[in-house]
C-alpha cells in the first residue's frame, strides 16, 4: 500500500489552533505594555506640567498659575505646549484653593477618559 503524504484535516485545524493560541497570546500582553506605557508617559506629562507650575510660582511671589495655559507666555514659556493625555483626553489643573493649605492637582482620566475613577493618572502637590 502506498501512504499520502499530505496532512489530514485534523492535523490543520490542530496547528489551526494551536496558532490563534499563541495570537491571542501575544496581543494581550501587548495590549497590556501599550497602557502601560501609556500610563508613564501621563505620569511623566504630570510631572514635567507640576515642575512648571511649581517654576511659575516661584517666578510670580508665589502666586500659582490659574490654568495650564499660563505657563505659556507671560514672563517665559514654562512649557513648550500643553499638549493631551496619552488617551487624546486634556489633563486638568486645579490650582491651589486654600491659601493656608496650599496644593494643586494635575489629574488625566486615564484610559478611559471618565475622570473621577480608579484608573485616573494624578499629582497633587502641596507647596514647598
Amino acid at each position: 500500500m502506498k501512504s499520502n503524504g499530505g496532512f489530514t484535516l485534523i492535523e490543520l485545524i490542530l496547528v489551526t489552533v494551536i496558532i490563534g493560541i499563541l495570537a491571542g497570546m501575544v496581543v494581550v500582553n501587548y495590549g497590556g505594555r501599550v497602557r502601560d506605557t501609556q500610563i508613564r508617559a501621563a505620569k511623566g506629562d504630570i510631572s514635567r506640567f507640576g515642575t512648571a507650575v511649581d517654576l511659575y510660582a516661584l517666578d510670580n511671589n508665589d502666586t500659582y498659575p490659574k490654568s495650564l495655559n499660563d505657563l505659556m507666555g507671560g514672563k517665559r514659556n514654562y512649557v513648550r505646549e500643553i499638549s493631551n493625555d496619552p488617551w487624546g483626553n486634556p489633563y486638568v489643573y486645579k490650582p491651589p484653593t486654600d491659601i493656608l493649605k496650599a496644593d494643586y492637582s494635575i489629574i488625566s482620566a486615564g484610559p478611559d477618559g471618565i475622570p473621577g475613577n480608579e484608573d485616573d493618572v494624578t499629582s497633587t502637590s502641596p507647596l514647598p
